[in-house]
C-alpha cells in the first residue's frame, strides 16, 4: 500500500504524477507555467486527465541561471498552497533537493518531497520525516544538482541503483519516514549516459521486487531523444513506448508531462496483466 497526503494507492494502481515547472526556462515548455494563472490551469487538465499527483518545480534539472533556495521557495511555496486551497484531495509533491525549501513548502502544505538528487542534502530526510510526508529515493550516480553526466560508468548499473535508492529508503525510514510513503527512483539520465538508462528500463523488475513502490521519470528526457534521434517535442512516443515496458516490468508511479496519453497506456498495460477489467466489454456478447 502507498499512502500519500489523503491518498491510498492499491499494489497495482498506476499513479500518474503530473509535471507542473514554476521555471522559465524548462527545457520542455520554456517557461509556459512559470506564472500563475497558466500553471493553475495546467493543474485543473491534469486532476481532470487523471493525475493523482502533481509535481512542482522551481529550479531546472539542467544546467543554467543560478536560483537560490530563497528564490525557489518564491516560485513554489505560494503556489503549494494555492493548490492545496484549490484542490484538497489532490497530492502535492515538490521537486527539490534543499532541506530550506522542503520545509516551507511542507508549512504550505505538499504531501511529497521528491529529491531527484539523490540526497546531496541528507537534512531533506529529516525535514519529510518531521511533518510525516512522503519522499523519493532517487539514485543519481553522485552528481552534483543541476549538472549533466561526464564519462560516467558503473560495474553494474542496477547494483549501484538499488545500492543507493535501499540505503536512502531504509535512512528515510529510521528517520521517521513513514515507510508506506516512501518511494524510489532509478533516476533516468541523472548520473547516465543513455545506455545505462536504458539498461535500468530493462531490469526494472529488480527493483520493484525489492517491495518499495517504484517511480520512474521518463517524460521525453534525453534517453528517449538519443536512443530514437528525435528533439524534446518529438519524444511522446519514445517516452510512451518506455513507459508501457515499466508498467508492465510493474512501476507504480509516472512523472510525466503527457496526462492523458499515459493514462491510456497505464490502463491498457493493467487491463492486460489483469489488474483492471475493461471500460466496456460488447465483443461477442451480442
Amino acid at each position: 500500500m502507498l499512502r500519500l497526503g489523503r491518498r491510498e494507492f492499491g499494489e497495482h494502481e498506476p499513479v500518474i504524477m503530473a509535471i507542473v515547472n514554476r521555471t522559465p526556462d524548462s527545457f520542455y515548455d520554456q517557461g509556459a507555467t512559470f506564472r500563475d494563472e497558466p500553471a493553475l490551469a495546467r493543474v485543473e487538465q491534469a486532476v481532470a486527465d487523471g493525475a493523482a499527483i502533481i509535481d512542482i518545480g522551481g529550479v531546472k534539472a539542467g544546467p543554467g541561471v543560478e536560483v537560490t533556495a530563497q528564490e525557489e521557495a518564491r516560485r513554489t511555496v505560494g503556489f503549494v498552497a494555492e493548490v492545496r486551497r484549490r484542490f484538497p484531495d489532490v497530492v502535492i509533491s515538490v521537486d527539490t533537493w534543499r532541506h530550506e525549501v522542503g520545509e516551507a513548502v511542507c508549512e504550505a502544505g505538499a504531501d511529497l518531497l521528491n529529491d531527484a538528487w539523490g540526497g546531496v542534502d541528507p537534512r531533506l530526510a529529516e525535514v519529510a520525516a518531521r511533518y510525516r510526508v512522503g519522499l523519493v529515493c532517487t539514485h543519481a550516480g553522485g552528481a552534483q544538482p543541476r549538472t549533466r553526466p561526464h564519462r560516467v560508468t558503473y560495474d553494474d548499473v542496477m547494483a549501484d541503483i538499488l545500492r543507493v535508492t535501499l540505503g536512502l529508503a531504509e535512512r528515510a525510514v529510521a528517520l521517521g519516514v513513514p515507510r508506506e510513503s516512501v518511494l524510489i527512483d532509478p533516476g533516468h539520465d541523472f548520473g547516465k549516459n543513455t545506455r545505462h538508462s536504458l539498461e535500468a528500463t530493462r531490469r526494472l523488475e529488480e527493483m520493484t521486487a525489492t517491495g518499495w513502490p517504484v517511480l520512474v521519470s521518463l517524460s521525453n528526457k534525453d534517453f528517449v531523444g538519443e536512443t530514437l534521434d528525435r528533439p524534446v517535442k518529438e519524444r511522446v512516443l519514445g517516452t510512451l513506448a518506455t513507459t508501457a515496458v515499466s508498467a508492465w516490468l510493474g512501476a507504480q508511479v509516472y512523472r510525466v508531462h503527457e496526462v492523458a496519453e499515459t493514462r491510456q497506456v497505464l490502463d491498457m498495460v493493467a487491463s492486460i496483466a489483469g489488474h483492471r477489467p475493461p471500460a466496456v466489454a460488447r465483443r461477442g456478447l451480442a
